[in-house]
């Protein structure tokens, strides 16, 4: 054993850093000894699966696409921190729920590792760039001219152009792609493999996003546009059509991913004439009748089915009409083992005959969405929902309609109770509300992830400064109203609050990722909030998700933390006696398995690192474990 020396995202990120890590694994053959591609290897593979190649390409570009990229691959700069009051709070300590403060792309960044894959749906309500919603590009990364054209591989003339509109601000479409773009790729990272993004906007942008999300999820990933009505109209004032319209681009993780259907709602249910008198099933026609209903254009459906006194019904129809049935044989004899065939007396040429008919039970049953939601709460309701739960104060202006993002659930593939649904411009928390109304209607158990930066509201009050405050209090609220308006509901209600905070371990002066410059012998005397901060950035950037558990554990006096069979010793005070607590613990507690022990290089002294090291490396532990042990900063 050798302990791993280990700072986060240490590696030295370019714009194609990611990329090229992802066919190394999988294409090593691709490379040679030096690193470098070899293309020819790479049409070695495609050949011989035999996958044409394309003679056709077609791509988008614009000022900032290489910074875009580069932003991607740059590691976060923040730490994680925790609001430990909220969490602890008995509605919220047990809950799986998250609320985030900070910037999206460094959340979504800090999220990779321990939620990569696991998300089901994504929807994201972005700021659409009208020109006149105060869009504008700002970026507290900084570059020199120099820095970028070597990290993004641009000539200086361009570093120079993309350093001014990110610098100064802009509100162009490239300035708007540029923010776009990193944030869409690392939301495809988080998506599962059966997963839905969507993505609102409006007609400013909504034909730069459509070419983007081709080139982040594929052209062929595109599921279809929903154009949904707003209920008021907007842009005439300026002598053209105006729009009554939003636009909610569908896009899949992997090709072949069908979507579900929309539950039947009470309009629905009034279509059905017939229904039994409970109400459990309604029943329609077996029988099909009209002019592309003839028996020699559909005989594979015009057949005898035998009645309940055994004799042969064929499809007739009244005299001058053609008919059949609404399906083949195969399908009738599966419907009538299922018990889905409904006989029932009809009074045909004064007398009566059996005649079948099909059953449809009403409770799961879906229909297919379509492309046009017309029929759905528009904004103005929206914002008056929204003020009503705040007691009439408006602070918020253009929510999304809950039944909107309630549709947008249920359309989503189901495969789980957990599934995880992910906003990370959550607004006024229009998707968490969702979230939790779709949960108390079907009893479900679905996750939300919303994340907010504290941006300044328009109509701020003395209780509510920014959006942030907003989102926490719309949550609040909302499941307060729930609780209430379902008490038979005993699902999740609560949710949990994290932060990006800066960090710590920067000097003032110099924000570049280095260490606090101190000696070797230094202790690093953490407040109880960085202390905790470390703690939870770590667990993340390991493969724990927020919500993991974490378990003291007491090693003689010394507190480390076990989460996901990681032990975290950060504190200073490590000694002999806590190591041979280790050992013993080790030995003795069944249900103490640590694969992997990582400890704060700052407050462990080379005199201590050694002790550890040879300590776990001569050891014959009862279990026969492998642990890792790794030093970070």
């Amino acid at each position: 054993m050798a302990i791993k020396e280990e700072t986060l995202h240490s590696n030295i990120e370019t714009v194609n850093s990611k990329q090229l890590a992802v066919l190394k694994k999988h294409f090593p053959q691709c490379f040679d000894k030096s690193g470098n591609f070899i293309q020819e290897k790479m049409l070695e593979v495609v050949n011989a699966n035999e996958v044409e190649l394309s003679k056709e390409s077609y791509t988008l570009n614009w000022l900032g696409k290489s910074y875009a990229r580069l932003l991607t691959n740059l590691p976060p700069k923040t730490l994680i921190n925790e609001d430990i009051a909220h969490n602890q709070l008995e509605q919220n300590k047990n809950s799986k729920n998250l609320l985030i403060k900070g910037d999206n792309l460094e959340v979504l960044k800090h999220m990779v590792n321990a939620y990569s894959e696991k998300v089901k749906m994504i929807y994201i309500d972005p700021p659409y760039n009208t020109g006149s919603d105060g869009f504008v590009y700002n970026d507290d990364r900084k570059f020199t001219k120099e820095q970028l054209v070597d990290l993004a591989g641009i000539d200086l003339d361009e570093a120079t152009r993309i350093l001014d509109f990110t610098d100064k601000g802009s509100s162009s479409h490239s300035a708007w792609l540029t923010f776009i773009y990193p944030r869409l790729y690392i939301a495809r990272e988080l998506l599962a493999d059966n997963g839905v993004i969507f993505i609102s906007i409006d007609d400013h942008e909504v034909s730069q996003l459509k070419l983007v999300c081709d080139e982040v999820f594929g052209e062929q990933n595109f599921s279809g546009n929903i154009v949904r009505a707003t209920g008021q109209t907007t842009g005439q004032d300026s002598g053209g059509l105006g729009s009554s319209f939003d636009y909610i681009l569908v896009y899949t993780k992997l090709q072949n991913v069908d979507l579900s259907g929309l539950p039947l709602t009470e309009h629905d249910l009034k279509r059905f004439q017939n229904k039994d008198t409970k109400g459990n099933y309604a029943f329609d026609q077996m029988r099909k009748t009209g002019s592309n209903d003839r028996r020699e254009d559909r005989p594979n459906m015009y057949y005898a089915v035998i009645d309940p006194d055994g004799n042969e019904l064929y499809p007739i129809a009244p005299a001058g009409y053609e008919s059949c049935w609404r399906f083949g044989k195969p399908t009738y004899e599966q419907l009538v083992k299922d018990d889905m065939v409904l006989w029932k007396k009809t009074k045909r040429d004064g007398g009566e005959i059996w005649w079948p008919y099909i059953k449809y039970y009403l409770e799961g049953r879906t229909k297919r969405p379509s492309p046009l939601w017309t029929d759905l709460d528009g904004n103005k309701k929206a914002a008056r929902d929204l003020r009503a739960l705040f007691d009439g104060e408006k602070l918020f202006s253009f929510p999304k309609p809950i039944p909107v993002i309630k549709n947008l659930i249920h359309i989503t593939p189901q495969s789980s109770q957990d599934d995880i649904i992910l906003d990370f411009f959550a607004g006024s928390g229009s998707t968490a509300h969702a979230v939790l109304e779709a949960n108390a209607n079907d009893n479900g158990n679905r996750q939300f992830i919303t994340v907010q930066i504290p941006e300044k509201l328009d109509n701020s009050s003395e209780d509510y400064v920014n959006i942030f405050d907003l989102t926490k209090a719309r949550i609040t609220k909302a499941a307060e109203k729930i609780r209430e308006e379902h008490p038979d509901f005993h699902g999740d209600l609560g949710f949990k609050v994290f932060e990006t905070v800066e960090d710590f371990r920067v000097e003032d002066d110099d924000k570049e990722l280095s260490l606090m410059t101190m000696t070797m012998f230094d202790d690093v005397m953490l407040t109880d909030e960085q202390y905790h901060t470390l703690l939870t950035t770590w667990r993340l950037y390991d493969g724990s998700e927020l919500t993991t558990p974490v378990q003291d554990i007491d090693l003689d006096n010394y507190i480390a933390h076990l989460c996901d069979n990681r032990l975290y010793m950060i504190a200073s005070d490590f000694s002999s006696d806590a190591l041979k607590a280790l050992l013993s613990r080790l030995d003795t507690d069944k249900e103490f398995s640590p694969n992997k022990i990582v400890f704060f290089s700052k407050n462990f002294d080379s005199v201590k690192q050694m002790e550890l090291n040879e300590a776990l490396k001569s050891y014959a532990n009862k279990k026969s474990l492998e642990i890792d042990l790794v030093g970070r900063n």
